[in-house]
């Protein structure tokens, strides 16, 4: 992984500046969409996928783990999110804490499971943990199989702003994608994360200097799927379903492809490449399956051209950090 992050500007205040600028002007762009007329569910559900490409991001692009496996997290948490709020007639913030309580709990024995190899074995590890759930999910009552939980509640948060506006709604999801973000955010800036990156760039010097590089990409690991999980809850109040397509190995492919797209290892590139995704799924559902063969063709292009992703190439040119 080091091959797309080697060039990664150092931490120095100048770069946070940069950085809290573009967090701002990101900000004021997503909080003025219900005044655009831009369809308000397309973002939603794209700032629910920026989210889980986020949570991604903090294990792959500054931990060096590649999981295929996230969508274990995404699934999982809204399945328990959706179950607490149809059945056990839950309100929206501890419908919410279920699911991410959930992930944390799966991400905490996953990661246990396979944190202990390396490369691409902890790769298929991953995937294999995440079919598992896929065909657990598909028998087990609760998630009533292929037709998944519908008709979610939506419900007051805190009891007091009503989800069923979509301006609400839309405002509820925004807040928890930059509380999010912000989170990762501290995350990758904290002497925690300097610790992980020294990891992703050369483990065994780092164990050489008194590290337990294990410990650390478990915390990491646990970290990455919690935010998962949290993008899955809000995922819920967005479609008002959870179904297993959440769960299935393609979503976790999907992740994959908005990271690389928008650029591995940088902080706002996970958010353009599920912009990038996400607007390619919703206006060029036309073409049929052939959005598929479209995806694909500018994945290539993205790695053959753009070797950074977007972002990744914008902050190389500018010498900016992003």
């Amino acid at each position: 992984m080091t091959a797309l992050t080697d060039d990664t500007l150092a931490v120095t205040p100048r770069a946070m500046r940069d950085e809290m600028i573009v967090f701002v002007v990101m900000a004021a762009l997503l909080a003025s969409v219900p005044f655009t007329g831009i369809y308000p569910f397309f973002v939603m559900q794209a700032l629910c996928f920026a989210l889980l490409a986020c949570a991604f991001n903090l294990l792959v692009g500054y931990g060096g783990l590649l999981s295929f496996g996230h969508a274990m997290f995404l699934g999982t948490a809204g399945y328990c999110s959706a179950h607490a709020l149809k059945v056990w007639g839950l309100p929206p913030e501890l419908g919410i804490l279920v699911g991410v309580v959930a992930a944390a709990a799966l991400a905490i024995i996953t990661g246990y499971i396979s944190i202990r190899r390396q490369g691409i074995y902890f790769s298929m590890i991953t995937l294999a943990l995440s079919q598992l759930l896929y065909f657990i999910y598909l028998q087990v009552p609760f998630t009533h199989g292929e037709d998944g939980i519908q008709g979610i509640p939506q419900g007051h948060l805190f009891g007091i702003f009503d989800l069923s506006k979509p301006t609400v709604l839309y405002y509820a999801v925004l807040v928890g994608f930059l509380g999010g973000f912000l989170l990762i955010y501290r995350i990758i800036n904290s002497p925690f994360g300097e610790v992980l990156k020294s990891i992703r760039e050369n483990e065994q010097r780092a164990i050489s200097l008194g590290y337990r590089t294990d410990h650390y990409k478990l915390v990491a690991f646990i970290l990455s799927g919690t935010l998962a999980g949290f993008a899955g809850s809000l995922k819920v109040f967005v479609a008002q379903n959870a179904s297993l397509t959440d769960v299935h190995w393609s979503m976790s492919g999907e992740v994959v492809l908005m990271t690389l797209v928008g650029g591995l290892g940088t902080i706002f590139g996970p958010v353009v490449g599920a912009f990038v995704i996400i607007a390619m799924q919703q206006y060029l559902a036309s073409y049929g399956q052939w959005v598929t063969v479209i995806q694909g063709a500018i994945f290539v292009i993205c790695v053959l051209t753009f070797r950074r992703g977007v972002v990744g190439e914008i902050a190389h040119y500018f010498r900016r950090s992003l």
